[in-house]
Parts: structure tokens; sequence; C-alpha cells
């Protein structure tokens, strides 16, 4: 018997993953984004017909999207409230489509980023008279890659 898919293709599944923060699994995650954006610095010299880049840092932000089950984001803010000291977190992404061209050529992807710190709006109260399903939107950055 031939290839099992001769014809089709087998993109990454994004529904195939895990999110963990701290080390313990986020069951009610929905979506987790990880970014790397360079500052770039662009520049020309005299004679040069195109401009030159160089990356002379970066910013690692993301988002976690969850459906609440617990009081954990209600906590921590509570937390810093009482002691003043900003939150520090783990965040590790897994993607691990195991049916996918990339998991057979390079397994499962994992990335995890230390010295997160929550930012934007962080919601303490929803409600709403259409009855919509909670997600809490967290954004964070990042102090590094590891």
């Amino acid at each position: 018997m031939s290839d099992l898919l001769q014809y089709h293709k087998n993109p990454i599944s994004l529904r195939e993953g895990k999110v963990f923060l701290d080390g313990l699994e986020v069951f009610d995650s929905v979506k987790c984004e990880i970014k790397f954006t360079p500052d770039v610095w662009t520049g020309r010299q005299l004679g040069d017909r195109s401009a030159s880049s160089r990356w002379l840092g970066y910013s690692i932000t993301g988002s976690i999207t969850r459906r609440r089950t617990t009081a954990w984001l209600k906590d921590t803010i509570k937390g810093y409230i009482d002691s003043g000291k900003t939150p520090e977190f783990t965040i590790q992404g897994i993607m691990n489509d195991a049916g996918s061209e990339y998991y057979d050529t390079n397994g499962s992807d994992t990335v995890t980023v230390v010295g997160v710190v929550l930012t934007g709006d962080l919601n303490l109260l929803n409600l709403d008279a259409d009855g919509q399903v909670l997600d809490d939107v967290i954004g964070f950055n990042a102090k590094a890659m590891v």
C-alpha cells in the first residue's frame, strides 16, 4: 500500500496543545499566543540605495484566553493589592499535533517564557443578559524565552 495521504496535506491543527502556568496545566485554556517582536533599527549611509536593518532588542508578548473555572485571576490581583509585589509567572505552551506533517518532522513544539507579568485589563466580573460563555483574555509581557 502506498502512503496513506497521497493527495492531501496535514497542516498543524491549532486545537492540539497544552498550556502550563507555573508548571500547572491550564485545563480551561481556549487559546494561547506568544509573540516575539524585534526592535529594529533601519538606516543608510551616503551612497546606499537600500537601507540596512539591525535587531537592537526585542519584546515578548502574548495572551492566554481561558474559560473561567477558578478564582485564580481574582486571587492573583488580591495578592498584589495586599502585598504590593508584582506577580511573576512562567508560561509554557506545547503544540503536539501528532497527525501533522510538522510533528512528523519536528515532534512537539514547546515554547517557555519566564518573567511573565500580566498586562492590560483584567476582568473581575462580567455579566451579560445574552448569556454568553465567559472567556478571560489575559495579556502578558515576558522577560525571556528559555
